[in-house]
């Protein structure tokens, strides 16, 4: 079976979780091809499985080498494992009552190595991952490399999922669309945020950036908004070193947006040295839909 076939079985099990992402209808699964909404908005899955559901295209910084290069920083250097492991940790603790099985959906995905990950140390085989992102060429990546998902190219400001349809909700350092989560998550659901605090890579900033303004992440204003729109459930904070290599500098250099305003000179710079250490410091907060005062 290839990749478009498996796709399509795997979305036809679950078309009740998708909506037409220009008129909001119902869609089923037709002859193993394409996704077709009741208003007969058509989408193909594309060879290697993924499908694209956008209403308008991508633009920006987002290259195959810059995901090729954020790959090969998540699944090979372990700079994220300790966050992939506690994420895994408080998505089991905290779904451990629940009868149905979990739709984990990281809105932001990239090249999906995240989710993968962290399905991967959940150990849950009734977790269904899907992936979406604005980038098609991260959503290629995902497709090709992990078969087991879901993969969409697709906007948050109108996302593909039907009211209430997915279970877990990732927002991994990535923009948040709070209306569209709210909108998406199930009435038990968890919507999990990763944000930087004022360490994140604080080695790279500093080597890169001139302007101390640049040098520090403020998170407090987006903790507030996350509170403002869900009931805060937990919250968890990790502060941790890794040594990197000269290669898995040069990876993080290429997959950090923070790159994108540095001059050439400062950047050759960073990633001269033969080894370096870089902190990771993060915010992770969980979430659940807000409750109302009658309880609906």
């Amino acid at each position: 079976m290839n990749g478009r076939a498996r796709s399509a079985a795997r979305v036809k099990k679950m078309e009740q979780a998708f909506q037409c992402p220009i008129c909001g209808s119902r869609m089923t699964v037709k002859e193993d091809k394409s996704l077709v909404c009741t208003n007969k908005h058509t989408f193909d899955f594309a060879k290697p499985g993924y499908l694209n559901l956008s209403v308008r295209p991508a633009k920006g910084h987002y290259t195959k080498e810059l995901f090729e290069a954020r790959r090969r920083i998540i699944t090979e250097s372990g700079l994220y494992a300790p966050l992939h492991e506690r994420l895994a940790r408080m998505i089991k603790e905290h779904t451990r009552s629940s009868e149905i099985p979990s739709t984990v959906a990281d809105l932001g995905c990239g090249e999906g190595s995240h989710l993968r990950r962290i399905l991967e140390a959940c150990c849950c085989p009734e977790m269904t991952g899907i992936g979406l992102d604005l980038s098609k060429e991260g959503i290629v990546l995902a497709s090709k490399r992990y078969a087991e998902s879901v993969w969409i190219v697709g906007d948050l400001a109108q996302s593909p999922f039907a009211d209430g349809s997915v279970q877990v909700i990732l927002n991994i350092l990535s923009p948040a669309n709070y209306k569209e989560f709210k909108r998406i998550l199930a009435r038990d659901g968890l919507v999990i945020k990763v944000l930087p605090r004022s360490g994140y890579l604080k080695e790279v900033r500093q080597s890169i950036f001139k302007n101390s303004e640049n040098r520090m992440y403020r998170n407090d204003g987006t903790t507030a908004l996350f509170k403002k729109h869900f009931h805060v459930l937990d919250t968890a904070s990790l502060h941790y070193p890794k040594e990197l290599n000269k290669a898995e500098l040069v990876d993080l250099i290429h997959m950090t947006p923070l790159a994108w305003s540095s001059g050439k000179r400062d950047i050759e710079a960073f990633i001269e040295r033969d080894s370096a250490e870089i902190t990771i410091e993060l915010d992770i907060l969980i979430g659940c839909p807000p409750v109302s005062i009658n309880g609906k």
